[in-house]
């Protein structure tokens, strides 16, 4: 075979050798519904809609953005792909909808089989979690567009609700009670601001120990809960009248995309202990805390919106939920920007 794409810079043989590598996490990830194995051109996945009175399928993509930067500059690659399929699968899960199968996308400037394959049994472990079949996906090698130790990632998912179920602000209501799920972490929004504070302000290390005794790294490339075992339980329920998704924005953004009506959260920061590595950012940073609300999600990565009567079975089906505020009617303001939420501080804080 002649080796003029080798010299191209695309090695074919090592992409063979990367696919084979994939198979054994792919499989562990696979439900009944799915119908053939990877390598086909298109990924066959059976669904039964006698399961369901109004199908209806929910989708959504996204990446990593730059928390990609820190697990090539580390070489740990072990968990940038569940941060991929949280990141999708959450956002679902927001609209009330069950995760059926994943796709990932990864781009990179030189196959090297190994650390693919570590890749995408971050993928296949994140898929495992959130109980998503990985059906497929592209694995694209682009020298010159990438430099060789470069990637990126992304993913897309499908998932599946009767419509009756679905999540799209109308339930929410004024007494409705807001339940925080607690984040691991940052999770995988903001670390432009992340990388800017440690490493261009104040030119921390990686494997710099910090004083809580974990070392950055560790905070930095923790992934993405993914929420979905513990709240798709309560969405088969009905419980469940509102989710937001506590991404890029903060709490600021997300939280108001939940409900629709003339309605204010009323979110009180104080009920709830903020990780170390939020207060070490707002310290380095010289950060308000108003913004870094909203940058960050602060240490609750999911907010529930439940009536009054079903909070105890929220707070006692999800280890370490919380109650983190309310719903309230919109007070009259004439000639007044309408006020969708509204954050609690300490005194000294705002």
């Amino acid at each position: 075979m002649s080796n003029a794409y080798q010299q191209a810079g695309v090695n074919i043989e090592k992409g063979y050798d990367a696919v084979e590598r994939m198979k054994k996490h792919v499989q562990r990830t696979h439900r009944p519904e799915v119908m053939n194995q990877l390598g086909s051109f298109g990924a066959l996945f059976k669904l039964n809609i006698a399961d369901y009175q109004q199908p209806v399928l929910v989708s959504g993509t996204d990446g990593v953005g730059t928390k990609i930067l820190l697990a090539q500059q580390s070489g740990k690659l072990d968990t940038i792909g569940i941060d991929a399929v949280a990141m999708c699968v959450n956002d679902i899960l927001a609209q009330g909808a069950q995760p059926l199968f994943f796709l990932d996308y990864l781009a990179v400037g030189a196959t090297d089989p190994e650390k693919i394959e570590q890749i995408v049994a971050g993928v296949a472990e994140g898929c495992v979690q959130a109980g998503a079949a990985l059906v497929g996906g592209e694995t694209a090698e682009m020298p010159d567009l990438y430099a060789e130790d470069e990637f990126d990632l992304a993913g897309f998912c499908v998932g599946v609700a009767d419509e009756k179920q679905l999540l799209d602000g109308s339930q929410v209501e004024a007494g409705d009670v807001l339940i925080g799920l607690p984040s691991s972490g940052i999770h995988s929004n903001g670390y432009s601001l992340v990388r800017k504070i440690f490493f261009k302000d104040h030119a921390y290390q990686l494997d710099q120990t910090m004083s809580d005794g974990q070392s950055l790294l560790d905070h930095l490339l923790t992934p993405t809960t993914i929420y979905v075992k513990d709240v798709q339980p309560l969405l088969n329920k009905g419980i469940i009248k509102g989710i937001a998704h506590i991404t890029g924005g903060g709490f600021y953004e997300n939280v108001p995309r939940m409900f629709n009506q003339a309605l204010t959260a009323v979110i009180d920061t104080r009920t709830w202990e903020r990780p170390f590595i939020f207060k070490e950012l707002q310290t380095l940073g010289q950060l308000a805390t108003q913004e870094m609300f909203h940058v960050f999600n602060m240490g609750i990565g999911m907010v529930l919106a439940v009536a009054p009567d079903q909070v105890d079975e929220v707070i006692q089906a999800i280890d370490q939920a919380v109650i983190i505020g309310q719903m309230e009617a919109q007070e009259a303001q004439a000639n007044a920007a309408k006020e969708t939420i509204r954050l609690i501080f300490e005194e000294n804080e705002g």
